[in-house]
């Protein structure tokens, strides 16, 4: 079962050297064991999305290029301030040729009602 993804997380490019923390900046009342969760919506270069290291596509900085949301767009019914929650099984595609997954959601389990 996939998880709901929270600040911190870590992330990795296809196309990069390095992984990279995921920043939460579209919401910070909704928390998941103490960080906040994130949304599709957090997919912001620089502001969400740091850089991966070197760009094996470009042999320079692998700076991400992320124009839209995180995809499928979670499959999940739950908003976060009217954005979808992002789950561990989401993708992120980076324009300059790259997958974005998601290596750890930054929280270890999930509350189950």
């Amino acid at each position: 079962m996939p998880l709901a993804v929270v600040q911190g997380a870590m992330l990795q490019c296809s196309c990069g050297s390095a992984p990279s923390a995921l920043l939460v900046d579209w919401q910070a009342s909704s928390r998941i064991e103490g960080p906040a969760a994130a949304t599709v919506m957090d997919h912001k270069p620089g502001a969400n999305i740091l850089p991966f290291g070197t760009c094996s596509t470009l042999a320079g900085p692998c700076v991400p290029a992320t124009p839209a949301p995180w995809i499928p767009g979670s499959t999940s019914i739950v908003m976060i301030q009217h954005g979808q929650a992002l789950l561990s099984t989401d993708k992120l595609t980076c324009t300059v040729g790259g997958m974005i997954s998601i290596l750890t959601p930054g929280q270890g389990s999930t509350l189950d009602t």
